[in-house]
């Protein structure tokens, strides 16, 4: 534990920055990952804004295969490996929802690609940003993010069942729910962006909790009975330009909202223990966290010159 990076030990927890895992083959390389899910067996799928928008490698990082070259526009958002073991990606200007095989062959699609529904009307889908399968249920519950700020729930063969919140900073309501997960119980975790908080909702959509303590929750997942939350940089505003503390990190709840450890620099950055944008978070079944940042939407793109930073990243777990 004694090569660990300080800013990534804490109370119970200890990892490593691991970034060199991934061995990404030549001409395979990306600006930045949207999305990262890993699947039974611990191979991990990036999705990501380059020429092949999907990345499949081993729990070594070895590349196995690549797809969607001829099938996304460059505006992947987020991956989820479902409990019954199928991929689900989401890109977000697609309007839609792909289900595919861990190979690679599209199964279904969620919605009607490159339609979107009226912005506000709470139809789906206009810019979703993330979904979730439920293990007991199968039940697909859908962020529609950017323009409708609902949460959506379908029977495992679309048929719609619910939808809730609507624009607002009122408990229940959302600014840009970017990212969901669902736990062991089916309680849904929203990822309420630009309110800077995380809301928790039972099965149906009832409003359970308001947890404050984050700024710009972009990446949630579920695991070992806690709740990882991936916290965006400082807004861009000219007048925080140089306010480099505020978000950035990896922060993890309990399922009832109280914050045990907060991961990562201070100061915003490329080095081991530092983060920029992250932007989706997964583990294995060895606790190692998979980290996806937009660190080149966020920064790289204003910088002078252009500078694409580490957008994939994987904290190794020492414990």
């Amino acid at each position: 534990m004694t090569n660990a990076t300080p800013s990534l030990v804490s109370e119970g927890f200890a990892f490593q920055s691991d970034d060199a895992w991934l061995k990404v083959p030549e001409g395979y390389e990306f600006p930045e990952v949207a999305g990262v899910s890993v699947d039974a067996d611990d191979n991990v799928y990036v999705f990501n804004r380059g020429p092949h928008p999907l990345l499949k490698f081993d729990k070594h990082g070895n590349f196995i295969k690549s797809w969607g070259e001829d099938f996304y526009g460059g505006r992947a958002h987020a991956a989820h490996v479902s409990p019954d073991g199928f991929l689900y990606l989401v890109e977000n200007t697609r309007h839609a929802i792909d289900k595919w095989t861990l190979d690679g062959d599209l199964v279904w699609t969620l919605g009607t690609p490159n339609q979107p529904a009226p912005k506000w009307s709470g139809q789906a889908f206009n810019l979703p940003t993330h979904m979730a399968v439920s293990a007991r249920t199968g039940d697909i519950y859908v962020s529609d993010g950017y323009g409708n700020n609902a949460i959506h729930r379908f029977t495992a063969d679309g048929k719609h069942l619910k939808t809730w919140g609507g624009h607002g900073i009122e408990p229940g309501s959302f600014q840009c729910p970017h990212n969901l997960c669902l736990d062991d119980l089916d309680y849904v975790y929203v990822a309420d962006r630009e309110n800077n908080r995380v809301q928790v909702f039972d099965p149906d959509g009832n409003l359970e909790a308001v947890w404050r303590d984050v700024y710009r929750p972009s990446g949630i997942c579920f695991y070992n009975g806690l709740i990882w939350v991936g916290e965006l940089l400082h807004d861009p505003h000219p007048l925080l330009a140089d306010c480099t503390t505020m978000g950035h990190r990896l922060t993890i709840f309990t399922r009832y909202g109280r914050q045990v450890a907060r991961l990562g620099s201070e100061v915003e950055g490329d080095g081991p223990g530092e983060f920029i944008a992250p932007h989706s978070v997964a583990a294995d079944s060895q606790g190692n966290i998979y980290i996806g940042e937009v660190s080149f939407t966020e920064k790289g793109r204003r910088a002078d010159p252009q500078t694409v930073f580490t957008s994939m990243r994987r904290l190794k777990n020492l414990l």
